[in-house]
């Protein structure tokens, strides 16, 4: 694909999904009215919300490969470091050379930051994927915006947790599962190639439900980093048409 038009796909993508985050960001935080007629609409806040905050991480995750805009990586390294902190006060700089890590040791428990160590459990590998995304500083940064959420800006702090650390958990969960655990989990088949990595079987839809499509084609991920989250589909239908071919 031209770089160019890559660009402003992402580009524009990674706009919507900010500014969506912000939308429901700003209206929960600061402008939420508790009744028992707003509860439900709350609880679809919550759970659009925290798919957004997944796909903060993933357009993060782009800048990280340099597929969000390619050819310009102040760029990349500027819109990644904004969606994390966005998201969770992660910094863009730490995170960077570990995913590098991941890709360049898929698999191998000492040298891939993402493998479980040594325990395959889903709990216990959770817990070793948390504690390397998430670190003392991230806790300091995301402590203080919230007292001056509620100190200066007078947010009720109830509402900080419900609208902000609710989702962001959510979406760790959600990137660990479908992003991490599915794909990287061994099987009772073997994986595909050195990358120790496997497509989860969904549709589109549900791929990009998940993960937006960082799970359900995680297998293309590895094989092309440089692919955006968005281009995974149809890199897969080129895959397949390349081997269709005769010889």
């Amino acid at each position: 694909m031209n770089a160019a038009r890559q660009t402003r796909i992402g580009l524009t993508l990674a706009g919507a999904i900010v500014a969506a985050w912000l939308a429901i960001h700003v209206t929960g935080i600061f402008f939420w009215q508790w009744s028992l007629a707003t509860l439900p609409v709350a609880i679809v806040m919550i759970g659009v919300q925290t798919w957004l905050s997944t796909g903060l991480f993933i357009v993060a995750h782009d800048a990280m490969h340099g597929a969000l805009a390619p050819g310009r990586p102040r760029l990349n390294r500027a819109v990644g470091a904004f969606c994390l902190a966005l998201y969770a006060g992660l910094s863009y700089a730490t995170l960077l050379p570990r995913h590098h890590d991941h890709h360049r040791h898929a698999g191998t428990s000492l040298l891939d930051p993402d493998y479980h160590g040594g325990d395959p459990r889903l709990v216990a590998w959770f817990g070793q994927f948390f504690r390397t995304y998430y670190s003392h500083g991230q806790i300091v940064r995301i402590t203080l915006a919230a007292l001056v959420y509620t100190l200066v800006l007078g947010a009720p702090l109830a509402n900080i947790v419900i609208f902000w650390a609710v989702p962001a958990l959510g979406a760790v969960a959600q990137l660990f599962v479908f992003g991490t655990w599915l794909p990287h989990r061994d099987g009772d088949t073997p994986f595909p190639d050195r990358h120790r990595a496997r497509s989860t079987v969904a549709s589109p839809l549900v791929s990009l439900l998940t993960c937006f499509h960082f799970g359900g084609y995680h297998h293309e991920h590895h094989l092309h980093p440089g692919t955006p989250w968005w281009g995974l589909p149809a890199r897969r239908r080129a895959i397949a048409e390349r081997q269709e071919k005769p010889a």
